[in-house]
């Protein structure tokens, strides 16, 4: 199975192995490698992995939790509000709700 593969790679590739060369290319230049600079920031590895638009920087129906000032409501709004209830109201709707 390989030497299949071997032949129809060498048929691609213009090379035989039928008639090995014994002289190394003399147009081949040598390779050159170079430091380059590493792109983290810091030794956390999530730096450099790419940002998938996820979390809750990048979500903009989250916003909200980013504002600056408080939201304060319009009078009308204010004014459609029921009173505030009790304590004694707010623990029987509570037991109303637990015993369902």
């Amino acid at each position: 199975m390989s030497n299949i593969v071997n032949t129809i790679k060498d048929k691609v590739t213009g090379k035989h192995h039928d008639k090995p060369s014994q002289q190394p290319h003399q147009n081949e230049e040598e390779q050159t490698f170079s430091i380059q600079p590493h792109p983290a920031k810091t030794n956390d590895p999530r730096d450099l992995q790419p940002s998938l638009g996820g979390g809750l920087n990048t979500n903009p129906e989250v916003g909200a939790f980013h504002a600056r000032d408080p939201h304060v409501p319009s009078p009308q709004v204010i004014n459609d509000l029921p009173p505030p209830q009790s304590r004694e109201e707010l623990r029987a709707r509570a037991a109303e709700l637990n015993n369902e």
